[in-house]
Protein backbone atom coordinates (compact mmCIF):
# COMPACT_ATOMS: atom_id res chain seq x y z
CA UNK A 1 0.00 0.00 0.00
CA UNK A 2 1.14 3.53 -0.76
CA UNK A 3 -0.26 6.81 0.57
CA UNK A 4 -0.13 10.09 -1.31
CA UNK A 5 -1.06 13.34 0.39
CA UNK A 6 -2.01 16.50 -1.46
CA UNK A 7 -3.64 19.86 -0.91
CA UNK A 8 -1.09 21.58 1.27
CA UNK A 9 -0.44 25.25 0.56
CA UNK A 10 -0.04 28.65 2.16
CA UNK A 11 -3.20 30.07 3.68
CA UNK A 12 -4.09 33.03 5.83
CA UNK A 13 -5.02 32.92 9.49
CA UNK A 14 -8.66 31.99 9.93
CA UNK A 15 -8.86 30.22 6.60
CA UNK A 16 -9.87 26.67 5.77
CA UNK A 17 -8.15 23.89 3.90
CA UNK A 18 -8.90 20.34 2.88
CA UNK A 19 -6.07 17.88 2.53
CA UNK A 20 -6.42 14.62 0.60
CA UNK A 21 -4.85 11.23 1.18
CA UNK A 22 -5.04 8.76 -1.68
CA UNK A 23 -4.65 5.14 -0.59
CA UNK A 24 -3.07 3.16 -3.40
CA UNK A 25 -3.36 -0.61 -3.27
CA UNK A 26 -5.94 -0.77 -0.49
CA UNK A 27 -8.96 0.98 1.01
CA UNK A 28 -9.82 2.19 4.49
CA UNK A 29 -12.04 -0.87 4.98
CA UNK A 30 -10.40 -3.13 7.57
CA UNK A 31 -7.77 -0.45 8.23
CA UNK A 32 -7.37 2.58 10.43
CA UNK A 33 -6.27 5.74 8.66
CA UNK A 34 -4.98 8.76 10.49
CA UNK A 35 -3.78 12.29 9.88
CA UNK A 36 -0.71 13.57 11.66
CA UNK A 37 1.47 16.63 11.50
CA UNK A 38 5.01 17.57 12.36
CA UNK A 39 6.28 21.08 12.86
CA UNK A 40 10.01 21.92 12.93
CA UNK A 41 11.56 20.84 16.20
CA UNK A 42 8.44 19.06 17.37
CA UNK A 43 7.30 15.47 17.51
CA UNK A 44 4.77 14.09 15.10
CA UNK A 45 1.29 14.43 16.57
CA UNK A 46 -1.97 12.70 15.76
CA UNK A 47 -4.88 14.87 14.64
CA UNK A 48 -7.77 12.67 13.56
CA UNK A 49 -8.27 9.07 12.53
CA UNK A 50 -10.89 6.83 11.00
CA UNK A 51 -11.33 3.22 11.97
CA UNK A 52 -14.08 0.63 12.13
CA UNK A 53 -14.88 2.17 15.53
CA UNK A 54 -15.56 5.57 14.01
CA UNK A 55 -13.75 8.91 14.02
CA UNK A 56 -11.37 10.13 16.71
CA UNK A 57 -10.15 13.71 16.91
CA UNK A 58 -7.35 14.95 19.14
CA UNK A 59 -8.57 17.30 21.85
CA UNK A 60 -6.26 20.12 20.81
CA UNK A 61 -7.86 20.38 17.32
CA UNK A 62 -11.37 19.24 18.19
CA UNK A 63 -13.93 21.55 16.67
CA UNK A 64 -11.50 22.75 14.00
CA UNK A 65 -10.12 19.60 12.31
CA UNK A 66 -11.64 16.27 11.40
CA UNK A 67 -10.98 13.37 9.08
CA UNK A 68 -13.64 12.91 6.43
CA UNK A 69 -14.60 10.72 3.50
CA UNK A 70 -16.77 11.28 0.45
CA UNK A 71 -17.87 7.75 -0.42
CA UNK A 72 -14.73 6.62 -2.22
CA UNK A 73 -13.01 4.09 0.00
CA UNK A 74 -9.52 4.90 -1.22
CA UNK A 75 -9.46 8.57 -0.28
CA UNK A 76 -9.65 10.30 3.08
CA UNK A 77 -9.54 14.00 3.77
CA UNK A 78 -8.51 16.26 6.60
CA UNK A 79 -10.92 19.15 6.93
CA UNK A 80 -9.23 22.08 8.67
CA UNK A 81 -10.98 25.27 9.71
CA UNK A 82 -10.06 28.47 11.57
CA UNK A 83 -6.41 27.88 10.84
CA UNK A 84 -3.78 29.39 13.11
CA UNK A 85 -0.07 30.10 12.59
CA UNK A 86 0.71 27.22 14.96
CA UNK A 87 -0.97 24.87 12.48
CA UNK A 88 1.99 25.39 10.17
CA UNK A 89 3.54 21.96 9.66
CA UNK A 90 4.00 19.06 7.30
CA UNK A 91 0.87 16.94 7.33
CA UNK A 92 0.98 13.18 6.87
CA UNK A 93 -1.53 10.41 6.53
CA UNK A 94 -0.82 6.91 7.76
CA UNK A 95 -2.54 3.52 7.72
CA UNK A 96 -2.50 0.37 9.81
CA UNK A 97 -4.59 -2.81 9.60
CA UNK A 98 -7.42 -3.14 12.10
CA UNK A 99 -6.30 -5.13 15.09
CA UNK A 100 -2.65 -4.15 14.66
CA UNK A 101 -2.74 -0.98 16.75
CA UNK A 102 -3.91 0.38 20.08
CA UNK A 103 -4.47 4.03 19.28
CA UNK A 104 -4.76 5.34 15.71
CA UNK A 105 -3.80 8.82 16.95
CA UNK A 106 -0.46 7.50 18.11
CA UNK A 107 2.21 7.78 15.43
CA UNK A 108 4.16 4.77 16.67
CA UNK A 109 1.10 2.56 16.15
CA UNK A 110 0.80 3.36 12.45
CA UNK A 111 2.41 1.16 9.82
CA UNK A 112 2.63 2.94 6.46
CA UNK A 113 3.13 6.64 5.87
CA UNK A 114 2.87 9.07 3.03
CA UNK A 115 5.56 11.63 2.32
CA UNK A 116 3.54 14.56 3.59
CA UNK A 117 2.18 17.84 2.32
CA UNK A 118 3.20 21.23 3.70
CA UNK A 119 0.74 23.71 5.17
CA UNK A 120 1.80 27.23 6.03
CA UNK A 121 -0.55 29.58 7.89
CA UNK A 122 0.38 33.23 7.93
CA UNK A 123 -1.23 36.47 8.99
Amino acid sequence: VQLVESGGKSVQVGGSLRLSCLIKGDTFDDNAVGWFRQAPGREREGLSCLSTSGIDVADFVKGRFTIATDGDKDVVFLEMNRLKPEDTAVYFCAIVPEGDYNDCLRADDMETWGEGTRVTVSS
